[in-house]
């Protein structure tokens, strides 16, 4: 008797401590990032004599499943409305559910419950995960009526890439004019560079924060005159600051680019982007630990990453990937500027490229050395000839490179696109204890709605 009345006890006591929702809640999420990104890039910290990622310290871990209605194999559109609106939904549609009904979001709970609102990614802000949390439309290629949805859903905060292509594009039948001046025009401030974001301060009003016209810059490209995804972080924390407290979602868009690309370096810095972003939110934490709830998850995997790769055998070359000094894309458009200057631009003007960019080595010893089947590799992808004329094919180039770069450090990749191996979730704080155990992506919504709806 008086053991099960000490067991009700401890129950009504956790019940108790759970009464109270957490005032701060963070919500990080991975393009494209599974198990493979997260422990790749923390092993190559290591190997760098750095630590180990703060998203994976995290006590609490989930194995989560990520299809979506329409397929096991999900798309970001469909995972992102399963991870913030609760319900799955087909490939390609965003905030709505598989009949085109309108889906509320876990943001839109929060902000009816006295929350305020952050939306942070590193692509574009109108790109299908942080649309998940604010839009409702039939299909992710809506980007402009995407942007419409931003505009009138009155979130406080948003931060990181711009509207590409679909700022002020009239092509739509819904087009009613730029999208930024609409958002001024609705009450944002929009600012566009570094230091108009550093120079906001709270009570400013709304903010739409880009870094960029389409995607922030890569980190491997970063030359510190764009804000970092952990800048924009940053800010929108010290702006939504407020009594009756904040959610925010920040997405590590482009670390799902990558994967499309093959790239193990460009991911790799992508995914410690993304964690220099979590870090500032548990330094947040600290001086909060009993009101923050901070959650790392992934929407999908991207590439078929794999930790291992038969040419290297048991063995794992991380620190390798360091002399990789910018993306892929940047080293393509290295080769057609070059091309532009140098019409008859040959594999043998292309060398150099290749070391600066990937650390690769065309004579002596070392691991960096590339053997005569790579460059044949490399000369097979450099041109190609049609009707008797030779064309520089500098995607191709950078393609094969990336493959190669991965192959030296024994990582291999299955695919240019998504798969549907299961992502981890780990989180920390107030109400972690929930997000635990085989999970499907639409329990995290739920979830935190129940939680936020209290």
């Amino acid at each position: 008797m008086k053991k099960c009345f000490l067991l009700l006890l401890a129950v009504f006591a956790a019940l108790v401590l759970c009464a109270e929702p957490p005032k701060y809640v963070f919500l990080f999420i991975g393009d494209g990032m599974s198990t493979p990104q997260r422990m790749i890039a923390d092993e190559f910290s290591r190997a760098k004599g750095g630590n180990q990622l703060i998203m994976n310290k995290l006590p609490m871990q989930a194995t989560t499943r990520t299809c979506s209605a329409s397929s096991l194999v999900t798309d970001s559109a469909a995972a992102a409305t399963a991870i913030a609106c609760g319900e799955k939904t087909n490939n390609g549609m965003l905030g709505v559910d598989t009949k085109g009904r309108r889906l509320e979001s876990v943001a839109e709970v929060a902000k009816k419950n006295g929350y305020k609102i952050g939306i942070v990614t590193s692509i574009t802000i109108n790109h299908a995960t942080p649309g998940g949390f604010y839009a409702h439309q039939k299909h992710r290629s809506m980007g402009y009526e995407i942007g419409l949805d931003l505009i009138n859903s009155g979130f406080e905060y948003f931060g990181g890439g711009g509207l590409g292509k679909y700022a002020d594009y009239k092509k739509s039948k819904n087009y009613r004019g730029n999208l930024y001046e609409l958002a001024a025009q609705n009450g944002y401030t929009v600012v566009s560079t570094k230091e108009e974001l550093l120079a906001l301060r709270p009570g400013c009003g709304k903010v739409f924060a880009r870094g960029a016209d389409g995607q922030l810059p890569f980190e491997i490209d970063s030359d510190g005159t764009v804000a970092t995804l952990a800048e924009f972080t940053r800010k929108g924390i010290e702006l939504l600051d407020n009594p009756n407290g904040f959610f925010m979602m920040v997405e590590g868009g482009t670390i799902d680019s990558c994967g499309h690309a093959n790239e193990a370096a460009g991911n790799l810095t992508e995914v410690l982007g993304l964690d220099k972003a979590v870090r500032v939110a548990m330094e947040f934490a600290e001086r909060h630990p009993n009101e923050t709830l901070i959650i790392v998850t992934g929407d999908h995997e991207t590439g078929g990453m794999t930790m291992g790769f038969a040419g290297t055998g048991y063995n794992l070359y991380m620190d390798r990937l360091a002399n990789q000094t910018c993306s892929r894309n940047e080293f393509v458009r290295r080769v057609r500027k070059a091309r532009e200057a140098k019409p008859d631009l040959n594999y043998e003007d292309a060398k150099p490229m290749l070391e600066k960019a990937f650390g690769f080595k065309f004579s002596g010893k070392g691991p960096m050395v590339i053997t005569a089947k790579e460059e044949a590799e490399l000369k097979k992808a450099f041109t190609t000839s049609k009707n008797g004329k030779t064309r520089v094919r500098a995607a191709q180039l950078g393609k094969t490179a990336s493959i190669i770069m991965s192959h030296k450090a024994g990582i291999g990749w299955t695919s240019g696109a998504h798969t549907a191996l299961p992502v981890l979730t780990t989180s920390w704080g107030k109400g972690s204890e929930n997000f635990t155990g085989f999970i499907e992506n639409t329990d995290i919504a739920k979830k935190l709605k129940a939680v936020l709806s209290k």
